[in-house]
């Protein structure tokens, strides 16, 4: 099966195809189609956004869509970045800019106090009807990055139980404990039980 993955991150696809190595799917970039429709994620939750990303290219595609909505919730901020972690520190902020924004609005902030959450909402569309997965990891945000792995946040973000940001923890620990992984870990499932019904 070959599924649509909403997203033009390289990283995330490589990602899920790694994950995905052991059943017999595929996951191409919004890089395959000819023609990219933009989608403005105007949805107040991670659920809304991630539907409106996937129908609107499965209506373009034609096939199997999976999007994806999540972010970074911190405590001490009243749960921003929220629905706007990619686009914290402004529309063409990289991964650096957002991250000095999020320690620049913690500055002062103690250890304790900084708790936050990683979420993650998958909606995958299949013949026109959505189904949602959703996963998240509780941790803390630290007061400065460390590490070379991932993406996003994860160079501040130390998950429960560690004292490791996902930055240096590196891939196989991250795809095992992640707000994504859990997310992933319930697709896997469902796709699993809709290859063995073909």
């Amino acid at each position: 099966m070959k599924i649509l993955i909403a997203t033009g991150n390289k990283g995330k696809i490589r990602e899920m195809n790694e994950l995905f190595s052991d059943m017999p799917v595929e996951f191409v970039g919004i890089d395959t189609l000819e023609e990219v429709p933009e989608v403005v994620e105007d949805g107040s939750t991670f659920h809304e956004n991630a539907l409106k990303k996937a129908m609107t290219f499965y209506n373009r595609a034609s096939m199997p869509v999976l999007a994806e909505d999540s972010g970074l919730e911190v405590e001490a901020l009243e749960g921003a970045p929220g629905i706007y972690s990619a686009r914290y520190a402004g529309a063409e902020a990289t991964d650096e800019d957002n991250i000095r924004k999020l320690l620049d609005a913690l500055k002062g902030v103690p250890p304790e106090q900084r708790r936050a959450r990683f979420v993650s909402v998958l909606c995958f569309v299949l013949d026109g009807k959505p189904h949602f997965f959703e996963g998240e990891v509780e941790g803390w945000i630290t007061d400065r990055p460390s590490g070379s792995y991932g993406f996003g946040y994860d160079p501040v973000f130390v998950p429960d139980g560690y004292d490791k940001t996902f930055a240096e923890l590196g891939p196989e620990i991250k795809n095992r404990i992640s707000h994504r992984a859990k997310a992933i870990a319930e697709f896997k499932e469902f796709l699993k039980g809709l290859l063995a019904k073909e």
